[in-house]
């Protein structure tokens, strides 16, 4: 039976809160430049970039007459960072008319330029190549990881949560998923909502005098720091006793969304809070602390005020945090789909508020170009963090469990490189409780580990990234669908090569695997020593290769394993290695999509 809560966020998530807008955004010309070339199963558009866009929409149709935004079926935002892009919606052999047009702000996108005209291929017999060449004597540059600084997670809270779900005890095994991101992954901090929920215990009002009570957040935080875990603090949601409207809430655990009674009350909060964390954990400490406003107010199922009145809780948020000490960082708008992040900007250019950093969420796509939105409004040094991102913004949705959504990941991580300081997915485990406790092992929840740690797909692409090193080399790509369909991150240590290829479409209609867009892979390393050996790490559909689905299937697991299948799950979803035989210069292999190899080539031992 579906949960109030449940119903309560389908029937209001795609609500925005409140769009009136007083900031104007600029009328950007489409790009120049524009192409399309059919591939076999896939048209790869490529254009252009145009200063000032934050992101592109593509357009197709049969004429310009008929020309519409391209669906990728991600459930969030249709726009794309920059170029190029990969069209596999479209039906081989029908000739299309493309377009680009320009995005200065997600909710608006300018005028499309001139059409070209493409037709995705019909598979024949032979399997389409890509040859993918690496400079591996290039002097390259730094590997930037925006995986590593922030992972999200369940409220905090739950790491004291001694109930079980499946049979294991909450606390325990989220405090172990944490520890595993920081251990294995490298991650560096958490961002979490709720810390100011009645679960905490940090405001009552007593005869109207307020009362803080900072236990809980102690014991919560000394866990996060144990474990080498720094928090990202997301200021809300609102205590009961400081709600204007006490009943507008959300989730399972029935967070409280509305504006405070109180402004004033709601400075000396966070005021004290701050206060309280420099004095517990030293300022040096907090000083390397995120302090984060609300989460999505502008969508109406997260704030049940105006833009007018989240504006100003941000105004008394930061002047609070600013309070306790200067040099303390403070940010937002935290919010859905990559929204108010031009109102946030251009409302505190106005105010003078200080805006550290710019925090926003997407789903379904790489990360949106949001520095030309802190150029406009005079932000151009404060910090790009994307506080929640992920395959979907869908709870319960199969396609979180597959080995899609952790080659997507590589994706998005590849595309953010450089140009974003954080990309936190968003979540770490399925302890995770917004609409209702996980029903099953396999159940399409968030997190990058399940309930009992298993690694799934997104886990497993992590521990790819993890394998790169820290020099980028240079590629370059040729065939159908090279640099789009089929993409490479090449790196070098001191005696080791590694090269991360996968094969992806964003579009999530084929998340289950499409024939067609299978490519016969060639890779040139040209400069390694033809001594050196070389082993391919997969994940790929399919039992063997990290697939947890297939694995689950084979062994006809039930709503939850058997001791028996617990253990058999943990030996058997890890990645497949293999041996890979070169020759020359050049090693050769089939890539279904989706599907992810890292190759790493080392001096051969003995």
């Amino acid at each position: 039976m579906q949960s109030n809560a449940k119903a309560d966020w389908d029937q209001r998530i795609a609500l925005r809160s409140d769009e009136t807008r007083a900031v104007s955004l600029p009328d950007l010309d489409p790009p120049a430049s524009v192409t399309a070339v059919g591939g076999v199963g896939q048209v790869t558009v490529d254009w252009s970039p145009v200063p000032g866009a934050v992101g592109y929409v593509i357009l197709r149709g049969l004429d310009d007459a008929s020309l519409e935004p391209v669906d990728h079926h991600s459930g969030d935002l249709l726009s794309v960072p920059s170029p190029p892009y990969v069209d596999t919606t479209c039906t081989p052999g029908t000739t299309y008319r493309y377009a680009v047009a320009s995005v200065p702000e997600v909710t608006v996108h300018g005028r499309p330029g001139a059409s070209v005209e493409a037709m995705p291929l019909v598979a024949g017999d032979n399997v389409p190549g890509i040859r993918v060449t690496v400079d591996a004597v290039a002097e390259g540059t730094e590997l930037h990881r925006p995986w590593v600084p922030m992972v999200g997670s369940e409220r905090l809270s739950q790491l004291l949560c001694k109930e079980l779900s499946g049979g294991r005890e909450i606390g325990v095994e989220l405090e172990q998923a944490l520890r595993r991101m920081h251990d294995e992954i490298g991650v560096r901090t958490v961002r979490a909502h709720a810390i100011f929920h009645d679960d905490t215990r940090v405001y009552t009002e007593v005869d109207g005098e307020p009362q803080y009570d900072f236990t809980v957040v102690d014991a919560i935080y000394d866990k996060l720091l144990g474990l080498g875990l720094r928090p990202v603090v997301e200021l809300g949601f609102m205590p009961r006793d400081l709600a204007a409207d006490p009943s507008k809430t959300v989730f399972e655990y029935g967070a409280i969304i509305s504006p405070p009674k109180s402004y004033e009350h709601w400075h000396d909060l966070v005021r004290a809070l701050v206060g309280h964390l420099v004095e517990r954990y030293g300022l040096d400490e907090v000083l390397g602390w995120d302090f984060e406003v609300w989460n999505e107010a502008n969508l109406e199922v997260f704030w049940s005020g105006t833009k007018a009145e989240w504006m100003h809780l941000y105004d008394v948020s930061a002047a609070a945090v600013k309070s306790v000490d200067e040099r303390l960082a403070v940010g937002g708008p935290s919010s859905a789909a990559a929204g108010w992040v031009d109102d946030l900007l251009a409302h505190a250019a106005s105010s003078g508020s200080p805006v550290d950093f710019v925090t926003t969420h997407t789903y379904g796509s790489p990360p949106l170009d949001v520095q030309a939105s802190l150029d406009r409004h005079g932000f151009s040094k404060a910090r790009i963090l994307w506080t929640e991102w992920g395959v979907t913004p869908t709870h319960f949705n199969p396609i979180n469990d597959s080995v899609f959504s952790g080659v997507f990941l590589l994706r998005g991580m590849r595309s953010a490189a450089g140009r974003v300081d954080a990309l936190a997915y968003w979540v770490a485990s399925d302890h995770f409780e917004e609409l209702g406790r996980p029903p099953r092992l396999l159940h399409g929840g968030f997190g990058l580990q399940t309930v009992g740690g298993l690694a799934k797909p997104r886990f497993h692409a992590m521990s790819l990234l993890s394998g790169l090193g820290p020099v980028e080399l240079p590629v370059a790509f040729e065939g159908d669908g090279g640099g789009s369909l089929v993409e490479a991150w090449a790196s070098r240590d001191r005696d080791r090569i590694a090269v991360l290829v996968w094969n992806l479409t964003l579009d999530q209609s084929k998340s289950g695997g499409a024939a067609e867009l299978t490519r016969e892979l060639t890779l040139s390393v040209p400069g390694v020593d033809p001594s050196w050996s070389a082993t391919a790490t997969w994940l790929t559909p399919g039992t063997g290769s990290g697939d947890l689905v297939a694995l689950a299937d084979e062994l006809k697991v039930g709503d939850w394993p058997t001791d028996e299948q617990w253990t058999e799950l943990a030996e058997r979803s890890r990645l497949r290695v293999d041996a890979v035989e070169r020759e020359g210069d050049e090693l050769t292999l089939t890539l279904p999509m989706p599907a992810a190899v890292l190759l790493e080539f080392r001096p051969s031992r003995g």
